[in-house]
């Protein structure tokens, strides 16, 4: 599937709840260095900021990050995503002395609809560390965050 087949059909609409999804170019293990998942967990918080949106629930697995975001009154999904990748790949970049593509060109998402169990998403998104065997307890993962658990 090409990316503008992923974008077909996007739509964004404000104050509403998107699954998130997307990976890091060639799928490589690079959050498996503790300095840069840092760097890119801490963005997160300058991500809502900048975006007036809030990342619900996130996880952030060596090639991949998966998020619950709840977009603000006047911000574009893919302006959020957008940014946060940008943000990131430029400042991994830098403090890896290299150039060139961090992450994929596309993102999945998925906007929930209101019958949809948060609670359940977020569990589900949380526990990807357990489930690709990184760790027996998520209480020793360190990249991850949910208002709701």
């Amino acid at each position: 599937m090409s990316w503008n087949d992923l974008r077909t059909g996007r739509y964004s609409q404000a104050n509403t709840e998107y699954f998130i999804t997307f990976n890091i170019h060639n799928r490589s293990s690079i959050f498996e260095d503790v300095k840069i998942a840092r760097l890119f967990c801490k963005h997160i918080a300058v991500n809502e900021k900048k975006n007036q949106c809030k990342w619900l629930t996130w996880v952030l697995m060596p090639d991949h990050f998966h998020g619950l975001l709840r977009l603000g009154e006047k911000v574009q999904l893919s302006k959020v995503i957008a940014e946060l990748k940008g943000t990131t790949a430029y400042k991994i970049n830098a403090e890896l002395g290299r150039k060139g593509k961090l992450w994929q060109t596309s993102f999945y998402d998925h906007a929930l609809r209101e019958e949809e169990n948060r609670k359940n998403i977020a569990r589900y998104i949380v526990a990807n560390p357990l489930r690709k065997g990184l760790v027996k307890d998520i209480k020793k993962y360190p990249y991850w965050n949910s208002i709701y658990l």
